[in-house]
């Protein structure tokens, strides 16, 4: 079992709710459509952002290669946070976001 966490500002993720170009580079299409459609966008991305950086950390042991671009975090209907790593589903990975108006915190656990 590995584990990850991260925790992120999320004020230094509002200058990037309007550019484009760190979007794309950064976030999956389907991640930033989720994020820019909520009342808090900033907020929305800082948490995907702690989440794909703490899969990074529990996985870099085993896959020195993996880029945080390689992971996306999208939500079941039921809004629970699935883990996908090139496009495929990792079922071996469990994340929880959470979050203050000011931080947001992502652990994530592999199982």
């Amino acid at each position: 079992m590995n584990i990850g966490i991260d925790i992120e500002e999320v004020e230094r993720f509002s200058k990037y709710v309007k550019d484009k170009k760190y979007l794309e580079r950064i976030f999956s299409k389907e991640e930033a459509l989720y994020c820019l459609s909520k009342k808090n966008a900033a907020q929305h991305l800082a948490a995907r952002f702690a989440a794909k950086e703490a899969v990074w950390k529990a996985l870099s042991s085993k896959n020195k290669k993996l880029i945080v671009t390689d992971i996306s975090i999208q939500n079941t209907e039921d809004g629970k946070p699935q883990v996908y790593i090139k496009n495929k589903k990792y079922k071996k990975i469990e994340v929880s976001l959470s979050h203050t108006d000011k931080y947001v915190v992502a652990v994530a656990i592999i199982f």
